[in-house]
């Protein structure tokens, strides 16, 4: 989490805390929930927060607080309101989280696939966040479709759009550190990236910092390196396999279990990254076997060590990254850029951040050229829309007539 004393102006308020936030729960259904209640925050329906927001329903909640869809009264515009609880830890994030969006106003929100942040308030002593409104998350849309799977032409704009957005806050220097199908939010014709909890300058990160979400994470978080950019690549990289896959590539509540997943796909970080890690003698043994420094632990071990049992929850088991090529042929109609499309997530799943490729260099990967396009002639646009899934007409008619009647989390997995 970002602990930085931030000389933002919160007006005269006597907010003072401030919580971790692993990530955000869904309330059960936003019609029929009356109340949300927990420690330093209840809500309840027709509750007015700031001088003119009526709660009229619950999006999701997490252990920063909660997401209301609120009315307000003057407009009466219908707006997405994150309230932080009154807690000490969480008023530096939500501080943070200003910061980093006042960044972002310099930035054509639409053109970028992120979200459109309105303003902030107090109500009380709590810091209130307000956001235009968006449908629902890529995780809830991948979830409720029939096989849970997209094809291959349709995954090509999700990942365009989405290293657009990275590509954006890269010019800002800023790290999401949270990108996940939960963060993805999908509407007609687009996707956008939400939630900046996590976000920061990555001219101030602080090796060691647990951020993000346990199965997204890139080695070099878990094992408490030095991070910048490049871990968002490397989640990216993960979304683009769960959606061709339907299934979480890696897995995990506990650092040791994804890590495992990671080394018996694609074998363990090279020994440099591994030599940067506040944490690496935590999951390997420094004894110089086989030709490399470091060795990772075996389940007996980090038991006897941790008392931690490690689980393999993977749905897919691959001997290696190449298999997954394989599978995805396999299991469909092999589209022309299905090839591409494996080149381009192993570059993103590069296991030095160093080697990683960039969200420039996404935007311009061959899986993104005209030829492998229907539109002629094709644009940045053409590209970032065509085959998407989210075509309004159809969106409109198959998605959201369902959407009062879902419950779905926005984060899975809380840090271990």
């Amino acid at each position: 989490m970002w602990c930085y004393n931030l000389n933002i102006n919160i007006s005269a308020c006597s907010i003072a805390q401030q919580e971790e936030r692993p990530g955000l729960k869904s309330s059960k259904n936003t019609s029929v929930k009356m109340t949300f209640t927990s420690n330093h925050l209840e809500i309840c329906k027709g509750t007015l927060l700031g001088d003119h927001y009526e709660v009229e329903g619950f999006l999701g909640e997490g252990r920063f607080g909660i997401v209301t869809k609120c009315r307000n009264k003057k407009t009466n515009k219908v707006v997405a309101i994150k309230v932080n609880k009154s807690d000490p830890e969480i008023l530096q994030q939500a501080k943070m989280e200003i910061f980093i969006l006042e960044q972002l106003r310099g930035l054509d929100a639409d053109r970028c696939n992120i979200v459109k942040w309105n303003d902030f308030f107090i109500d009380g002593d709590r810091i209130c966040l307000n956001f235009e409104l968006l449908d629902e998350s890529l995780w809830q849309y991948m979830r409720y479709r029939r096989n849970r799977v997209l094809p291959v032409r349709e995954i090509r704009p999700v990942l365009f759009q989405l290293a657009n957005a990275l590509s954006h806050l890269g010019s800002l220097g800023i790290v999401h550190a949270d990108l996940k199908p939960g963060n993805i939010m999908v509407c007609p014709i687009k996707v956008k990236l939400i939630d900046f909890g996590f976000a920061s300058p990555a001219s101030i990160v602080i090796p060691g910092d647990c951020v993000g979400t346990v199965g997204y994470r890139a080695p070099e978080v878990m094992i408490g390196s030095l991070f910048n950019e490049a871990i968002d690549m490397w989640s990216l990289g993960l979304v683009a396999v769960e959606l061709a896959t339907g299934c979480p590539f890696y897995p995990g509540k506990n650092h040791y279990d994804v890590l495992k997943f990671i080394i018996q796909t694609q074998g363990q970080p090279p020994d440099h990254v591994l030599d940067s890690g506040l944490y690496t003698d935590h999951y390997f043994i420094n004894d110089n076997y086989n030709g490399q420094r470091w060795t990772f632990k075996t389940e007996r071990q980090f038991q006897d060590e941790t008392g931690y049992q490690s689980k393999d929850t993977r749905c897919i088991r691959l001997k290696c990254l190449d298999d997954l090529e394989r599978i995805l042929r396999g299991c469909r109609r092999t589209e022309n850029s299905q090839h591409l499309f494996f080149s381009l997530i192993k570059q993103m799943l590069a296991l030095d951040p160093n080697q990683r490729i960039t969200p420039s260099e996404v935007l311009h990967h061959p899986f993104f050229s005209p030829g492998l396009s229907k539109s002629s002639p094709c644009t940045d646009m053409s590209i970032a829309t065509d085959g998407c899934p989210f075509k309004k007409a159809w969106f409109c008619r198959r998605f959201l007539p369902f959407r009062r009647s879902f419950s779905f989390p926005l984060s899975l997995i809380a840090c271990s």
